[in-house]
């Protein structure tokens, strides 16, 4: 992403925001178009090149009733569809393609003691990320909208660790995830400081199909504890690879998108923006 398309991007999330926030209004493309000072031409064109839908089509997406009806439809098949042997989605393919590997009891207790973490800054389509990896496999990724913030947030997951900023093949193979072309995706090794609780909930997250929705409740049906919902909200606040490990497709059972890491409009971004490569228009 270059300068002018995180402008773009900014824009966007601009009015989603907007649109979240005056939904009840049913605000025009004019009244929007002008609340991020551009044409309603221009927007237009700026608006489904960026998600591939018009505006109005993506503010169908991230309604509530949308959702509700995405969960209704899903609740009872979406994890057997998941654990199919064919490769015919992307969320089955996502899946095989991304091993979780957990640090050693001595490594999660040193805080990062005698790890080195390479570290860098890249682009994706909902703004910049910082990546960083060990010799093992990517330990974090999180969306930037400080980079001293960002880095901070980084150190204190592994205050002991030594720090290289520096552009590795694990964060390059890594960051093709938002390229959506799975053919030039290596397997993705993530190496990942947690809890065996948390490893297993983060595993699960990795079973959504792209375009899918779920609740904290079917995390907890999925890892087989279904009385540890509010621990599986608390396991997906703490993961630590944004994207890749899906836990923005998980929602409120009421269809209300929730919190997250984040921010909540990137969140809305994102499902949009999945649910409109997934959906056939």
């Amino acid at each position: 992403m270059n300068e002018q398309e995180y402008i773009n991007y900014c824009r966007i999330a601009e009015a989603i925001d907007y649109i979240q926030q005056n939904f009840t209004e049913q605000p025009t493309l004019e009244e929007i178009a002008e609340k991020v000072h551009l044409s309603p031409f221009h927007f237009q064109r700026l608006f489904t090149e960026w998600a591939g839908v018009s505006p109005k089509k993506f503010l169908q997406f991230i309604s509530v009733q949308h959702a509700k009806s995405i969960l209704e439809n899903s609740q009872t098949t979406l994890f057997e569809t998941a654990y199919k042997t064919g490769l015919s989605g992307t969320g089955r393919l996502h899946d095989l393609f991304v091993k979780i590997e957990g640090m050693t009891p001595g490594e999660f207790k040193n805080k990062g003691e005698n790890l080195s973490i390479n570290h860098s800054f890249a682009q994706s389509p909902f703004g910049e990320i910082i990546v960083a990896s060990t010799h093992k496999g990517i330990c974090y990724m999180g969306f930037v909208d400080n980079r001293k913030i960002a880095f901070s947030a980084l150190e204190k997951r592994f205050p002991k660790a030594n720090f290289i900023q520096q552009t590795d093949d694990i964060q390059q193979n890594a960051l093709q995830i938002y390229t959506q072309d799975w053919t030039k995706i290596n397997k993705i090794k993530l190496h990942l400081k947690g809890t065996d609780f948390q490893l297993k909930v983060w595993e699960a997250l990795l079973k959504i199909p792209e375009g899918n929705l779920v609740t904290y409740g079917s995390i907890a049906n999925l890892i087989q504890n279904p009385k540890a919902s509010r621990a599986v909200g608390t396991a997906i606040g703490n993961n630590p690879i944004a994207f890749l490990i899906p836990c923005h497709r998980v929602i409120q059972s009421t269809g209300l998108f929730g919190g997250y890491m984040w921010g909540s409009t990137r969140k809305t971004a994102i499902i949009g923006w999945e649910a409109s490569k997934a959906i056939k228009i």
